[in-house]
């Protein structure tokens, strides 16, 4: 069964000196504001394209890495999952990071290892930003 999320963009004036807001309408949990500055300077309270995809991958790839985990016979106690995407000018999003630590009873840290790089292949996400270096620091915690 396919699902859809909406969310919605507005924007008003030129890039460097505009400003506008997103929307979850799906879930309605809010609108944030955007600017140049907060995408390329500091955030100042407000949210960029890249820290979004920040949020939805770092999300994504625990809920992937926990059921392959869960799947494999190891279910986990608890992962936590930074993403930290780096945009520049002209590139773009030049990459992204993922560190995550996970409580894991049982599991050795090579087969964790593995899970970890196999969720990182196949979460949605991943696979929406083929073309993107993502990177991976992926270790059990105690």
């Amino acid at each position: 069964m396919a699902t859809v999320r909406t969310a919605t963009a507005h924007w008003e004036g030129p890039l460097a000196t505009g400003k506008g807001s997103v929307s979850l309408d799906s879930s309605g949990l809010g609108n944030y504001e955007l600017t140049w500055a907060s995408r390329a300077e500091a955030p100042n309270g407000r949210t960029s394209p890249e820290e979004l995809i920040a949020a939805a991958h770092a999300g994504c790839f625990s809920m992937a890495l926990s059921h392959g985990l869960s799947e494999g016979g190891h279910p986990p106690t608890s992962i936590t999952t930074s993403a930290d995407v780096t945009f520049g000018m002209p590139e773009g999003i030049r990459g992204i990071r993922l560190t995550t630590r996970a409580v894991v009873p049982g599991m050795t840290a090579a087969d964790f290892a593995a899970a970890a790089e196999d969720a990182k292949k196949n979460c949605p996400v991943s696979r929406a930003l083929t073309g993107t270096t993502i990177e991976l620091d992926a270790a059990l915690d105690e």
